[in-house]
């Protein structure tokens, strides 16, 4: 029956709902920490044929493990894997993007003490914001049950809080009664006609 369903998913579903509507067949995208590599299989479909991922990562693990899944689904040739920190993401990218996607924290089953940094992450949330499209979108998926991930998410709040309001459109999805540190999503959007 409709209306017996829950709304709202988790942060994660929620970053991809709000990139289901911006991404288009034929648009660049970039995942910048690929991790298992969900989120860049998940914009190789959005993106089609004629379209790209850019996919960064510091381990070569997650790496692997990105294009083991895109193997098994034939998309190997619409993405670009990049092995590096998302802080140099204008080092390898200067292409209009339509979305950026950030899981911030560290791989599940990994090493947790490898995490995304504030002062990386903010470097690469400036950088993306060069080349993000009008209308493009950044999601941030923000952990904070790690060490350092209370810092990380307290500097990307103060990020986005700066960012000027003619400029860009920006959206905190939080669960305050869910239990042990859920993840929660950032959505940063340009406004159309601003370069």
């Amino acid at each position: 029956m409709p209306g017996d369903k829950a709304l709202f998913g988790n942060a994660v579903r929620e970053a991809k709902k709000l990139v289901e509507k911006v991404v288009r067949p034929g648009n660049i995208c970039l995942d910048a920490t690929c991790g298992s590599g969900q989120d860049t299989e998940f914009l190789a479909q959005l993106v089609g044929a004629n379209g790209r991922v850019y996919a960064f990562d510091v381990q070569k693990v997650a790496l692997d493990q990105t294009l083991s899944r895109l193997n098994s689904g034939n998309l190997t040739d619409r993405i670009t894997l990049i092995h590096d920190g998302h802080h140099h993401l204008t080092k390898h990218v200067s292409d209009q993007l339509s979305c950026v996607m950030f899981n911030l924290g560290y791989l599940p089953g990994g090493n947790k003490q490898i995490t995304t940094k504030p002062e990386t992450t903010i470097e690469a949330l400036e950088q993306a914001t060069k080349i993000l499209r009008p209308w493009g979108l950044i999601t941030m998926v923000i952990y904070t049950g790690h060490p350092g991930g209370e810092e990380e998410a307290a500097s990307v709040e103060d990020w986005v809080s700066d960012l000027e309001q003619t400029r860009w459109i920006v959206v905190r999805l939080t669960y305050p009664n869910w239990q042990q540190y859920p993840p929660y999503l950032l959505a940063v959007q340009k406004r159309g006609g601003v370069m």
